[in-house]
């Protein structure tokens, strides 16, 4: 086979043949209807084009530049073909939006005017449709929307304007827009044709240009606003709380949902690692199946080994039937074993062979059971320290701790107090039948100020107890127990019973008095029915400062 060539030019009866070969496939084939090689029509010559025609195909051969193509197509354009304006545009399909993306002939504030809609005047006619626009006269053609320039008198008025479309196959990526002044039609549409050739040339190119520098781009930066929306969005419906301490956690649920890969989840006493067991297994493939729930150290051991595993009848003093365990229940879903590490060496063992093999025996069986679970296992202990004292398998431990999550401490988690407290107001004052509507400025400083060392339950409690004493819509310190008004808040040190419980509601009513009336002293006084000079001696007291009740504007 014959090496093809890089350019052929034929002469013809009808006109000049041009065919662009590159070393694989033609590029294209253009004929123009020119009398003959030599001799031009219209006192202008198109044959000298042909030279920067092939370098231009060259470069999207060898290196697909878009700048540097366009950079050939608007010399054509502006030395070779007398153009005056020339643009170039590209369509955005996912925004709609069509903009100048170069041009010659127009000033940069003209440039910058260069952005139309699909369907807008000609140009995003010529995209919405496809097909080329020739105005031999833009003056006499209403739809031209003079987006860019004023045309002026004189000449301006007899300026024709040529747009056709650039496309690869259906799809339209922009347009290839001209002006200039044809005193023969014939010419004019010599240009409409010629135009048409180097839009198609450089359609691939410019397609490459926006999957690089638009769509990829586009594409990336929804990518990762869904990300970032996922990351925000994703938040377990059963569990309060958005300090980044609960939003490190609420990332740990969303990444192991996906898989049945076993988790530990660690944590003080009533922090909710029940809670986050749930959100795994009801956010995960498994949520359709059984969710079974086992506490570990609730049982004697010679109890749960029957209570895990099942048994056979008579395997046992006591055992009249069959009956399946918890790990056969949980078939197809999730077992959660909480307090893990309280489950004697000899369960430990058993254990570890259903993390392996999915797969036990009955009490008093010789039959193997096969399972498919997630095993989900939870403990406020140390477990490896129990490695470290020989309390805890080694094996097993590693087994559980394949994808560790632990749940802080409610006095590491902030404001989250305070949401989770609310939540508890309104779900107590509906099982009361109180309009409870809110807790108290001195009240909420009490739970914010105390440790917490039963977290979330103890909460829990706290705020039921609270929801109870109070006789109105509000719960105050006073409500609370007393290891929660410390002396600090209520300057009662050395001090207990009555006189307690009396320097709580005056400071209650001091901090509400002064909150009402925005720090204003004066008014707090008269509201408490008190003189001022009572009531900065009462201040005093309780090391209260006017300043920090007033409201800060931004």
């Amino acid at each position: 086979m014959a090496a093809a060539k890089d350019i052929d030019l034929t002469a013809e009866a009808s006109g000049l043949k041009i065919v662009f070969n590159s070393e694989n496939n033609a590029i294209n084939t253009m004929r123009l209807n020119l009398a003959t090689v030599g001799k031009c029509r219209n006192r202008e010559c198109r044959a000298k084009v042909f030279p920067l025609l092939y370098q231009m195909s060259r470069v999207i051969a060898e290196s697909a530049d878009l700048s540097h193509t366009l950079m050939i197509l608007q010399q054509i354009m502006e030395r070779d073909m007398s153009i005056i304006c020339g643009m170039i545009s590209l369509y955005h399909q996912k925004t709609g939006g069509i903009l100048l993306h170069e041009s010659f002939g127009l000033t940069e504030d003209e440039a910058a005017k260069g952005v139309y809609a699909l369907g807008e005047g000609i140009t995003g006619k010529v995209v919405e449709t496809g097909k080329a626009v020739m105005l031999p006269k833009i003056s006499e053609e209403p739809g031209f929307l003079h987006r860019t320039r004023d045309l002026k008198y004189g000449l301006d008025q007899e300026l024709s304007f040529i747009c056709v479309p650039i496309t690869r196959g259906r799809k339209v990526l922009g347009t290839i827009s001209a002006e200039r002044i044809y005193d023969s039609n014939k010419l004019l549409e010599q240009d409409v044709e010629l135009l048409s050739t180097f839009a198609a040339i450089i359609a691939p190119t410019v397609e490459l240009y926006l999957m690089e520098h638009v769509d990829r781009p586009r594409l990336e930066l929804e990518n990762r606003r869904l990300n970032d929306a996922l990351k925000q969005k994703f938040k377990p419906s059963n569990i309060i709380g958005n300090s980044k301490a609960m939003l490190d956690v609420y990332e740990h649920i969303r990444k192991i949902t996906a898989t049945k890969t076993t988790v530990l989840v660690l944590g003080e006493s009533g922090v909710g690692k029940e809670l986050v067991a749930s959100a795994i297994h009801y956010n995960s493939p498994l949520a359709d199946g059984p969710f079974i729930k086992f506490n570990c150290a609730a049982l004697p051991e010679n109890i749960i080994e029957s209570e895990l595993f099942g048994h056979e009848k008579g395997s046992f003093t006591g055992a009249s039937s069959f009956r399946t365990g918890r790990f056969e229940d949980a078939n197809g879903g999730t077992i959660f074993l909480d307090e893990v590490g309280e489950l004697s060496l000899a369960i430990q063992a058993k254990l570890l062979r259903v993390l392996q093999e999915r797969s036990f025996e009955r009490v008093g069986g010789n039959r193997s059971v096969k399972v498919e679970i997630r095993i989900i296992a939870a403990t406020n202990r140390d477990l490896a320290e129990m490695v470290a004292k020989g309390q805890f398998r080694e094996d097993l431990y590693y087994r559980l701790n394949v994808f560790p999550v632990t749940i802080p401490p409610l006095r590491d988690r902030g404001s989250d107090i305070i949401t989770i407290a609310d939540h508890f107001v309104e779900k107590f004052s509906r099982e009361t039948g109180k309009a409870v509507k809110r807790i108290s400025t001195p009240a909420l400083n009490m739970l914010m100020s105390y440790h917490w060392p039963g977290n979330v339950r103890e909460l829990e409690n706290v705020i039921e107890r609270a929801v109870i004493l109070t006789e109105d819509e509000v719960i105050h310190g006073y409500n609370l127990p007393p290891s929660l008004q410390t002396s600090v808040l209520t300057g009662t040190v050395n001090k207990g019973g009555l006189e307690a419980k009396l320097a709580s509601v005056e400071y209650e009513m001091l901090v509400e008095a002064l909150k009402t009336n925005n720090g204003n002293t004066t008014e707090a006084a008269r509201e408490l029915g008190i003189t001022r000079r009572i009531l900065g001696l009462r201040m005093t007291q309780y090391n209260l400062n006017y300043k920090n009740f007033r409201e800060r504007t931004p």
